[in-house]
Parts: C-alpha cells; sequence; structure tokens
C-alpha cells in the first residue's frame, strides 16, 4: 500500500509535468500564431530580427546571439537568402568580411511579428528574477542529469526547430 508521502511525491511529480505541458504548449500555439503571421519558421523570424538590430552582422556572431551552432544558422541564412529575406554584403570596414541585411521582404515579414522572435519563454526567462533564473538553472540541470536519452545537440537548436519537428 502506498504512504502518504509516496502519494504526495507521485502528485508533485504530476503537478510538474503538468507545467511542463503548459510551457510546451504554449511554445507551441506561439510559434504556430507567429508562423501564421509572418509566413516563416520562428527560427528564420529570429535571424530577421538579429539582422534588423544589427545591419552587417557576420554569421559567427549570429549564432552567438542566438545559441546555436555556426552550421546551424548558416543553413537558416543561406534558406532566408535563397528567398529574397536576407542579402549578404560585404562589410563596409572590412572588405574580407560578409555581413547580412534585411531586404523589403524581411522588413515586411518582421513587420508582422505578434511577439518576440525567439519565442515566448527566452522573454519570459529574461523577465524573470535572477535568484529564480538560478535556483531554475541548477534544478533543471538535476533534471537532465536523470534524462535518459538525452540529445545535447536539442541544446544548441532553435526552440522554433524543436516544437515544429514534433508538430
Amino acid at each position: 500500500m502506498e504512504t502518504q508521502p509516496e502519494r504526495q511525491d507521485a502528485q508533485l511529480a504530476l503537478d510538474v509535468l503538468q507545467q511542463f505541458r503548459l510551457i510546451y504548449g504554449s511554445m507551441r500555439q506561439y510559434f504556430r500564431l507567429l508562423e501564421e503571421r509572418c509566413g516563416r519558421p520562428g527560427s528564420q523570424m529570429w535571424v530577421l530580427q538579429e539582422v534588423q538590430l544589427s545591419p552587417e552582422i557576420g554569421i559567427n556572431e549570429l549564432a552567438g546571439r542566438m545559441g546555436v551552432h555556426q552550421s546551424t544558422c548558416s543553413l537558416l541564412v543561406d534558406k532566408l537568402v535563397a528567398q529574397g529575406f536576407v542579402a549578404k554584403s560585404r562589410q563596409s570596414a572590412d572588405l574580407r568580411r560578409v555581413g547580412l541585411t534585411l531586404t523589403e521582404s524581411g522588413r515586411a515579414a518582421l513587420a508582422a511579428l505578434p511577439g518576440p522572435a525567439e519565442g515566448i519563454l527566452p522573454a519570459a526567462l529574461a523577465d524573470m528574477p535572477l535568484v529564480a533564473l538560478k535556483t531554475l538553472h541548477i534544478n533543471l540541470d538535476e533534471l537532465i542529469r536523470h534524462l535518459p536519452g538525452k540529445d545535447d545537440a536539442c541544446a544548441e537548436t532553435p526552440l522554433a526547430e524543436i516544437m515544429e519537428s514534433r508538430s
């Protein structure tokens, strides 16, 4: 027979699971809305937003800002260039470096953004008090330590792409 503390532990685990479902579902719903309004996936919209914030940004700096691998960033940029949303140009300060700029199509797509291009989770994390964010970081590290079959490559994949591949 299950004891009271065991029932409480099981209920707490279910409560936390429901919190993850709420976070995941909210992100999925937001990225669907973003794509519906902008006609582009969230990961591409994030690239456009970063290029708008820093015209002539390079791929390496862009990848760093997005927290993704350089090759992932290059693929996103190449798609946007091929579709006419971003242009590559030689940077005025150093002609050996290629920088990115928005086209009219890129600016039009950004004008339709319903909120942050990177998604609602990074915005929510940025709004948290530092002590709560540090505590969450410690606790999520502990959760990840117990997670069988974790895929470390996911850490460098934009959330919008993770949401797309699971939809």
